[in-house]
């Protein structure tokens, strides 16, 4: 069994989008980590995701988990909740609210994030 929930796994995952931290987003990310975009819906691989981040295309002011809840099935997290998000992305500063759903599978001793998604909330 993993030593760390994987709540604190994914604490760590918005912990390392808000320092901008390549080395623990990489650690978290699985290999064939796929990120559905919040603002544009589309598809973005684990590995075009890192780039962004290392090249400061994407950077965080705020990341708020506003809530989450987390059910585990076996070797399989399922969490969702809802962020507070603000930053800049290619020079145009954003601000969103949202309600995500990440995946998380355990290997080894950890666990780690195979998939995210977010759907902006329009209120």
């Amino acid at each position: 069994m993993s030593k760390q929930p994987p709540e604190e796994v994914e604490k760590e995952f918005f912990d390392a989008l808000m320092n901008a931290d390549v080395e623990n987003l990489v650690r978290i990310l699985a290999g064939d980590f796929a990120l559905i975009d919040v603002m544009s819906g589309s598809e973005i691989s684990g590995r075009e995701f890192v780039e962004v981040v290392r090249l400061a295309q994407l950077r965080f002011d705020r990341i708020d988990r506003a809530e989450f809840k987390v059910r585990i099935y076996g070797i399989t997290a399922v969490i969702t909740g809802r962020t507070e998000m603000s930053g800049w992305y290619e020079g145009q500063e954003f601000s969103s609210s949202s309600r995500y759903t990440h995946i998380l599978v355990q290997q080894g001793e950890t666990w780690r994030m195979v998939s995210a998604q977010g759907t902006q909330i329009i209120a």
